[in-house]
């Protein structure tokens, strides 16, 4: 019984090697969480979102033009839950999750949290579900940034969710 079982192990594993898997994802998904009181702590908001590179190309202000909506990230339509309600600029976003959009600008971004999920890019974007909207400053960063990144940055009571990419960073202040 056991030769058996072995050799239908063995075919088993031979024909699922055989079978062509997809590539990977230019643009991977990645995960980023709110935890103002460290590791091993319970979250307050946690984020989803595909990771594009910038590879040699011009992003902010070319392929994703400034003053048009755009999904903040690649792929799916970066989604945002909130564990308690939060603070995001002057705009309180109760427990939930939303979607998260952006109209970047050279000098201003508005983050905009929307209340219909599981889309792809910002081609459902539907303005009508909209829960709040951040008017936001954006900055030059220290370094280039290559990947596309969202973080959650702060000490005390100042945090903020920290949007980066090529020369840029934006700083959503975040209340809890």
């Amino acid at each position: 019984k056991f030769i058996t079982l072995a050799i239908l192990f063995m075919v088993g594993i031979t024909e699922l090697s055989a079978q062509k898997l997809p590539g990977l994802d230019p643009s991977p998904a990645d995960i980023s969480y709110f935890r103002p009181n460290g590791r091993g702590t319970a979250p307050l908001a946690k984020v989803t979102y595909g990771r594009p590179l910038k590879k040699g190309r011009t992003m902010l202000g070319d392929t994703e033009p400034f003053g048009k909506i755009w999904r903040l990230g690649a792929n799916e339509t970066t989604e945002i839950k909130v564990y308690q309600d939060l603070t995001f600029g002057d705009k309180t976003l109760k427990a939930g999750t939303y979607s998260v959009y952006a109209i970047p600008d050279k000098a201003e971004w508005t983050i905009i949290f929307n209340s219909k999920l599981d889309t792809w890019g910002a081609y459902e974007y539907d303005e009508s579900k909209d829960v709040a909207r951040v008017k936001v400053p954006s900055g030059k960063s220290e370094a280039e940034v290559e990947a596309f990144t969202i973080t959650f940055d702060g000490k005390d009571t100042n945090w903020a969710m920290v949007i980066a990419w090529e020369n840029t960073i934006v700083k959503v202040p975040i209340k809890y």
